[in-house]
């Protein structure tokens, strides 16, 4: 083998004549191949007055000095051209660009960004569905000395921006715009069958439970339950739920009742009398 497999180097033959030739023609290789930076990857013709030991990677449909060898490592060497093939593999820094690149065999592609990345796992695997992929215990998103805000941006009304919470990857609760502009909380015990657990309506700020369209400030769709209480454990009437507040007495005299707080007692719904 009269060359290294990997880097293509040189090898002193046994009995050579003039070993020097040999060795320097591999350590000239080792300096312009190693540790690669490049100056600029965008010239398809060489620079009118290149410094000793620059090196460019050569753009296609290359001229002049460079004719015959786009995608390649042009590295200026005592006072010549010399070029390097690149192999799959290697990487380099453009220095014009502030970017790491790497050669796939046929096209040297950016590993790194400043702006952007196609797709990233971090400690999974990332696809074309799930861009952003991350397996951790936990997720932190800290704020830089304000406030923090996620956003979750959709295109139109009718698609979905949402959260969903999973067991098992199935579904079992989602809230967001589902479909709509409404803020949507939906539950679900296998993933398949939902249901409407609260809308807010933005147009209007109506609260619906059980609906999807409220009407008024609160809307419920069936029964609704307020606490239960029995005569000798009811709760304070006054500044703790305020005059409104609403309970079910099942051991009233006369039976159940519903009772309402007017600040300072409870009463009776049915004939406004105190409950004592």
């Amino acid at each position: 083998m009269d060359n290294s497999p990997n880097l293509v180097l040189p090898y002193i033959q046994a009995a050579q004549a003039q070993k020097h030739i040999t060795h320097n023609e591999a350590i000239r290789a080792l300096d312009a191949i190693v540790q690669i930076c490049v100056a600029d990857r965008n010239l398809s013709a060489p620079p009118g007055s290149p410094t000793e030991g620059s090196r460019y990677l050569v753009a296609a449909s290359p001229t002049g000095a460079w004719s015959g060898h786009a995608g390649a490592i042009a590295a200026w060497q005592d006072g010549a051209w010399i070029f390097y093939a690149p192999r799959v593999g290697w990487v380099a820094y453009v220095e014009d660009e502030a970017i790491l690149i790497a050669y796939s065999g046929s096209a040297w592609n950016a590993v790194s960004s400043s702006s952007s990345v196609a797709l990233l796992g971090i400690n999974a695997t990332a696809d074309t569905t799930n861009r952003l992929s991350i397996r951790s215990d936990a997720s932190l998103f800290d704020n830089v000395g304000g406030g923090h805000q996620h956003k979750i941006n959709k295109a139109s009304a009718g698609d979905t921006a949402s959260l969903l919470y999973q067991t098992g990857y199935s579904g079992r609760a989602e809230v967001g715009l589902s479909g709509d502009d409404k803020l949507h909380v939906k539950v679900s015990a296998d993933g398949s069958t939902w249901f409407e657990a609260l809308v807010a309506d933005g147009a209007t700020g109506f609260v619906g439970f059980g609906t999807s369209t409220p009407v008024t400030k609160l809307t419920v769709e069936g029964a609704m339950r307020v606490g239960r209480y029995v005569k000798s454990a009811l709760p304070p009437a006054g500044s703790t739920d305020g005059a409104g507040a609403m309970i079910y007495v099942w051991d009233d005299v006369g039976g159940a009742v519903l009772a309402f707080s007017d600040g300072t007692s409870w009463r009776r719904v049915t004939d406004r009398a105190v409950i004592s």
